[in-house]
């Protein structure tokens, strides 16, 4: 399986894995599955229960028409929608434990599935899907024409170690934390801080563990004097101080 290189909000590369196109068309015959149910509930529910097809035959075709694009405005927008709320998950996705991500480290916002829904007329309903496909298949992180125009790509979520597993620090129950502007990271941030601090600790790389503390610094606004507190204290810190504000530790 590929492998793709996310520069972080730390400024730190992390290597997924990328998505494979088996996966991919999995999620979205799931995903095709619950717009077919979806299909058959309105069906039954309008046509047959409420009897809506009488209704429609007294009608001009524009209000037909109208009519069935709104039934089906839920199918049209599925993707978006989900993908929008879900953080880069349809429920096919997260079935299979794949995800949206920028490529740039980015959190991946609106305009960017906004441009993976509209390019989807190109990849996937264009010529069966096999614009898409091919695609996928040359591109260097199997990205169709939507992931290269919005800088996204799937990766996958598999053998991952869970966020909440990852960012868990045990506390002491007299612990103090000194520094409360932690909450203004969020878990994926505290467990790449983590993953890499814990990484440059293990071969002693002065270079990232430096890179790290004057990132957060920057981040959280911070002014630490070194002659108090060395920069592998004040990750460390900050790491039992996030769990402690979050209340990871319980």
């Amino acid at each position: 399986m590929s492998q793709i290189a996310i520069n972080t909000s730390q400024n730190v590369n992390i290597n997924f894995s990328v998505a494979s196109i088996g996966e991919r068309i999995g999620a979205f015959a799931i995903d095709l599955l619950i717009k077919g149910a979806y299909i058959l509930v309105i069906y039954f529910l309008f046509f047959r229960i409420l009897n809506l097809g009488s209704i429609l035959h007294g009608l001009d075709n524009w209000s037909v028409m109208a009519v069935y694009i709104i039934l089906t405005v839920p199918i049209h927008i599925y993707t978006l929608v989900s993908e929008s709320l879900m953080e880069g998950q349809t429920f096919g996705k997260r079935m299979l434990k794949i995800k949206v991500v920028k490529i740039d480290g980015f959190q991946a916002g609106f305009g960017d599935y906004l441009m993976r829904w509209f390019f989807r007329l190109v990849d996937v309903f264009s010529n069966s899907g096999v614009v898409g496909l091919i695609s996928m298949i040359v591109s260097k992180n199997n990205q169709r024409l939507g992931g290269i125009a919005s800088g996204t790509a799937v990766i996958s979520l598999k053998n991952q170690v869970n966020i909440s597993h990852t960012i868990l620090e045990h506390l002491k129950e007299d612990y103090i934390p000194r520094f409360p502007q932690v909450i203004a990271l969020s878990d994926n941030d505290v467990r790449i801080i983590k993953e890499n601090f814990h990484k440059a600790l293990k071969i002693d790389d002065i270079s990232v563990i430096s890179k790290l503390s004057n990132k957060i610094k920057d981040i959280l606004n911070l002014e630490v004097d070194p002659t108090k507190m060395t920069e592998r204290q004040f990750i460390s810190v900050i790491i039992k101080d996030y769990n402690f504000y979050t209340g990871k530790d319980q």
